[in-house]
């Protein structure tokens, strides 16, 4: 079998290391940074750089590429993908590369499936990359309507292979609703929460709650500006909610009502134990 993985930061370079460790397996890597492909090789992560040539023998390409970035791929390389590749993405939001994808991928006769792996560091780039990211960790696919089960079921096969728990199926417009809450909204509330004047001077004053929401405040700018603009209408609406909640909280701490305020410390409660 062989593979491509085109972008090679922390998705990637760890989809290239798991991939490699299958048996019977070449993975070629693509990377718009010479110094990362330099290092690619000298780990023994890829076993060749990807080109117009042996991109037509691969059986698979992931492409870990930030939105604008994989349209633009895609746009590159589709006369040279053969008719029976699959090729999926793994870019942060859906909507407007599955679009691309599913048109490209039906005008040039091969098959393209929306990625997601949910895994990941407050680190980017190769280096932190490893094989082991994706262990007991979920990969959310979006198919085109009309996909075969058949191929579904060998994506998820290899995705299995590579260490995830499991493939959650899902659309386009769904996981970028879904993921401006679980993913999006996480970053900005802890990219926010730092820029309190107390952050400079927590140390000794703080423990694992401190820990657990700012870890992921460090992140890449350029990317997550990106994804969040490329799904502005629900990562808006996510901001927006939270404000409205925080306001209730604040109002009635100023006003010293006991009552409202161990309310809705009740309602969150009860929410968090009911979704767990």
């Amino acid at each position: 079998m062989k593979i491509a993985v085109a972008g090679l930061g922390l998705i990637g370079g760890s989809l290239a290391k798991a991939f490699g460790e299958l048996p019977d397996t070449q993975v070629f890597g693509y990377d718009i940074d010479n110094t990362t492909i330099m290092r690619a090789k000298l780990v023994d992560a890829i076993d060749g750089v990807m080109d117009e040539e042996n991109i037509k023998e691969c059986d698979y390409i992931f492409v870990a590429l930030y939105p604008k970035a994989t349209k633009e791929f895609l746009e590159k390389f589709a006369p040279y993908i053969r008719k029976n590749t699959v090729v999926v993405d793994c870019a942060g939001t859906k909507r407007s590369v599955c679009e691309c994808g599913f048109k490209i991928a039906k005008e040039n006769g091969f098959c393209f499936i929306g990625g997601h792996p949910m895994a990941g560091t407050q680190f980017s780039g190769f280096k932190y990359s490893r094989a082991s990211l994706f262990d007991k960790a979920s990969m959310i696919l979006v198919p085109d309507k009309n996909e075969k089960l058949e191929i579904l079921q060998e994506v998820k096969e290899l995705l299995v292979k590579a260490g995830f728990k499991s493939v959650t199926i899902t659309s386009a417009a769904e996981h970028d609703r879904i993921i401006a809450y679980t993913s999006q909204l996480a970053h900005v509330v802890s990219n926010a929460y730092v820029k309190s004047p107390n952050a400079r001077v927590h140390k000794g004053f703080s423990a694992g709650s401190y820990r657990d929401l700012t870890r992921v405040a460090r992140l890449n700018s350029a990317m997550w500006a990106e994804l969040f603009l490329d799904n502005s209408e629900n990562i808006a609406f996510e901001i927006d909610t939270i404000i409205e909640e925080l306001s209730k909280y604040s109002k009635a701490i100023k006003e010293n009502d006991r009552e409202t305020l161990t309310k809705l410390l009740d309602e969150g409660t009860i929410i968090k134990e009911s979704i767990g």
